[in-house]
């Protein structure tokens, strides 16, 4: 008898509110009710949405990025129970295939208005603005970014098992002592338990109730479970290591992206899509302490984008700020002023300030630590791929300004 097809585990509609499909839901919480079991070494296709539910259309406008509702996301599909999983087990996850929907061939990138959330670079691009990319096989191209193709090295941007009540707990004290303590800087620093548009799959009334109350925000990753960590090279043929903090582990995945740069610098800044990924799961037993895991671990598959040597352009930002401030060994000062100098080069072509902004979000950019000892100035660098240009942008060329449209924003 031949090999029999890969299962679905789950299976998402793209034309049905993401709210009334009971393969999905919205909050970290242990209550949440499974949707499926799989059996450990089992290799199963998991359908997603994308990360706001369909809330983002394939036109020229960014109104929709700019009024999106942020209560609702990341909507993740799940939970699954992993059969023989146990608290203090790791959950090994095998990255076999992510593929976009064939029925929804394209995928959108954004940049939020202030006003909404924001990005890395708001206090200089505060507006709405999006690009819609079209997928072609392994290559993506945009009509808001002209001049640009490139392979996308796809992958999910949220993988992550439920947390313990307890767990959960120290989360949502943690985040609200932050937030209590960075009252100043007069920005959303953490995204509490909010009730609104709480969706947790087939829960029933009173147990959705609860988890409005309790549910901790996907926003950010964190450490005991990973959940959105928005890593590129989490891609196909990786493996990665979960801990588990609840009887069958409660799995859950969804935010897949077509391709993102290191740092995804807008907070919608990847080739956002819904798509299909294919994964293969096994059970360490006690592998928390096996490993002596305070957070996960992965191993990066061998599925990248290659450009050859010297095929890159590396610009160099430090933790002195566009003002000429001082700061200390701040790499968060030292990665913005890196990606002002890449907005500042690629602006020399044509490119608007904002069609770079969203590049740099999802083009396959490297960014790296370069130094962080030699005090006041921590060094980061951004190494931007020339070949995924259409044109030649090496620096020993007189740049030539270009007609290259524009994205799309806000009306």
């Amino acid at each position: 008898m031949g090999k029999q097809g890969i299962r679905v585990a789950a299976k998402v509609s793209l034309d049905k509110p993401a709210a009334e499909q009971d393969c999905l839901h919205n909050r970290w919480h242990p209550d949440i009710p499974s949707y499926a079991s799989i059996a450990p070494n089992d290799v199963v296709k998991i359908e997603c949405v994308d990360w706001t539910g369909g809330q983002i259309g394939n036109n020229d406008s960014a109104n929709d990025v700019r009024d999106v509702d942020l209560s609702k996301i990341h909507y993740l599909t799940g939970p699954f129970d992993i059969e023989t999983a146990e608290p203090g087990d790791v959950l090994v996850v095998e990255i076999q295939d992510v593929q976009p929907m064939e029925e929804q061939p394209w995928g959108f990138t954004g940049v939020f208005a202030k006003s909404n959330g924001g990005g890395f670079l708001d206090e200089m691009y505060p507006e709405a603005a999006k690009a819609i990319w079209d997928f072609e096989g392994i290559f993506c191209s945009s009509r808001h970014i002209p001049g640009v193709r490139f392979a996308g090295l796809i992958h999910p941007g949220i993988l992550g098992c439920a947390p313990s009540a307890e767990i959960l707990e120290t989360w949502n004290k943690r985040e609200a002592e932050l937030v209590s303590t960075h009252a100043h800087l007069d920005r959303v620093v953490a995204e509490l338990p909010n009730a609104k548009n709480v969706h947790a799959g087939s829960a029933s009334d009173e147990v959705r109730e609860k988890i409005g109350r309790e549910g901790a925000r996907t926003i950010p990753g964190r450490p005991e479970n990973g959940g959105n960590c928005d890593i590129k090279n989490l891609s196909r043929g990786s493996k990665v290591f979960l801990p588990v903090h609840v009887k069958g582990a409660k799995f859950s995945v969804g935010d897949l992206h077509f391709s993102q740069g290191d740092g995804e610098i807008s907070f919608c800044g990847a080739i956002e899509m819904a798509g299909v990924i294919t994964l293969k799961f096994s059970v360490m037993k006690n592998g928390i302490a096996q490993l002596g895991m305070k957070s996960p671990i992965y191993i990066p598959g061998p599925v990248e984008p290659q450009f050859g040597p010297g095929r890159y352009i590396y610009f160099e930002g430090f933790s002195v700020d566009e003002n000429g401030k001082q700061h200390y060994l701040d790499a968060t000062v030292a990665y913005r002023q890196t990606c002002l100098r890449v907005i500042e080069y690629l602006r020399r072509y044509g490119y608007s300030d904002y069609q770079i902004y969203l590049l740099l979000s999802c083009a396959p950019i490297q960014g790296h630590v370069a130094g962080i000892v030699d005090v006041p100035n921590v060094c980061l660098t951004i190494g931007l791929p020339i070949d995924i240009f259409g044109f030649d942008i090496s620096p020993h060329l007189l740049a030539e300004k270009r007609d290259l449209g524009a994205c799309a924003y806000a009306n």
